[in-house]
């Protein structure tokens, strides 16, 4: 796991993805960034980074889409599935590479709060607690486009259908307010942004973080089925 963890985390920097995923993320929040906090001078980060949750929507796909459908695009996915590596360890692999780059991503983001550390007043419990739900939430994103992948036939493919995903998730927070009451708890209780509130208030919930991993743990489950059912076609 540890071969395929450092083999992924190099391909994203020998090529340009990691180097536009990264670049996408930072460009983008720079901008809610001047927008949100400087603009207005303002130093409430916590609501900066509610903003900033919505680009794991776009950041993600990027992040996901080569892992398992390149392979399958290039027909390499057959020594991988004929190796001795098992395909947990394959999948887990694949999918903490993306997590490195995504929290690396997150730890340059430490420059806005640097800034308005010196301009203004910055509480490290809340900030914390927001970051963490902040994280949890890219993680359980980067499970769900990996699984994904692991359906789609190329990396473009895999691309356009993680961010189908990816907005229908949105979708369905949106739709939470308008539909029947007992469907609307249902949509907000499987909603990864409506989990997201609480440290988006500086609360930190153990219900909130159990439910992002089981996103995640679910959907790399559902990954390596997948790959399973297609190495013994």
């Amino acid at each position: 796991m540890t071969a395929i963890w450092r083999r992924e985390l190099q391909a994203y920097f020998h090529t340009a993805v990691g180097y536009v995923a990264m670049g996408v993320f930072l460009a983008l929040s720079s901008v809610f960034f001047f927008l949100e906090i400087l603009q207005q001078r303002s130093s409430d980060l916590l609501t900066f980074i509610s903003l900033m949750s919505y680009l794991w929507m776009l950041l993600c796909p990027i992040l996901t889409m080569r892992l398992l459908a390149e392979e399958r695009q290039k027909h390499t996915d057959q020594l991988l599935l004929t190796s001795p590596v098992s395909l947990v360890s394959l999948v887990v692999g694949k999918y903490l590479a993306a997590v490195t780059v995504l929290a690396a991503t997150v730890l340059l983001t430490g420059v806005y709060y640097l800034v308005v550390a010196v301009y203004g007043a910055v509480y490290p419990g809340e900030l914390l607690t927001g970051l963490t739900g902040f994280f949890l939430q890219g993680c359980a994103f980067a499970a769900v486009d990996l699984l994904v992948s692991g359906m789609s036939r190329s990396a473009v493919s895999a691309a356009v259908a993680a961010l189908g995903v990816n907005f229908a998730l949105w979708m369905m927070d949106l739709l939470a307010d308008t539909v029947p009451v007992w469907l609307g708890s249902v949509l907000s209780f499987l909603s990864l942004y409506s989990r997201n509130e609480p440290f988006l208030m500086g609360q930190f919930s153990f219900a909130s973080v159990l439910y992002d991993l089981s996103v995640a743990v679910l959907a790399l489950a559902c990954a390596v089925y997948v790959l399973d059912r297609r190495r013994r076609a």
